[in-house]
């Protein structure tokens, strides 16, 4: 039971979900910053459906279909990666608010960094963990008020990632570490 309750964890926070959740709510919620259905549109097709479709294509694709878990991983990096760098150039192509500009710029980073973490260090550095702390302190930052018990799903996916066997906890930390030091980096950049 423990292990099927991480797994459905597992599955509602992988990143594209996570950053579904998170510009739905700002979209609804927040000033108008945030209100133009278009880049609304556009963040959840580069930030959600195009990272999400590694998922899918992984089974199809040659090069990733015999390599089960790995190849599912190093195909969503990839996918992350383009539909962060699609983001930001339509967000600049576009002229969409500064705020958008801040979202695009945090995921990029983190996308990279990630990547280059992964790739060059060959650490395992947690995307779910990063995928997670993302989208939780955008909320924190632009929504405020109750934003703050977001924060309560970082020891939860954490657990989740432990019981699953999928990451230590350094390597949940570091993949956390990545989004908190990107998205203040994105805003700092951006405001």
């Amino acid at each position: 039971m423990e292990k099927k309750t991480a797994k459905i964890i597992s599955y509602i926070t992988i990143a594209p979900v996570m950053a579904f959740g998170m510009l739905t709510l700002l979209y609804f919620t927040h000033n108008c910053d945030f209100k133009g259905l278009t880049h609304y549109i556009f963040s959840v097709i580069y930030l959600t459906v195009l990272p999400i479709l590694a998922y899918p294509m992984q089974k199809i694709l040659p090069k990733f279909k015999d390599k089960g878990r790995d190849g599912q991983r190093k195909l969503a990096f990839i996918m992350v990666v383009l539909g962060y760098t699609l983001g930001i150039i339509s967000a600049l192509i576009l002229k969409a608010p500064k705020n958008y500009l801040t979202i695009y710029l945090g995921y990029f980073l983190s996308g990279i960094i990630l990547t280059l973490i992964n790739k060059l260090l060959k650490i395992k550095a947690s995307g779910h963990a990063c995928g997670v702390m993302g989208p939780v302190l955008i909320c924190i930052y632009f929504i405020g008020k109750y934003s703050w018990l977001f924060l309560l799903l970082i020891p939860i996916v954490f657990w989740s990632r432990l019981t699953m066997g999928r990451h230590t906890l350094r390597e949940l930390l570091l993949g956390t570490s990545v989004s908190f030091f990107c998205i203040l980096l994105s805003i700092a950049v951006t405001h």
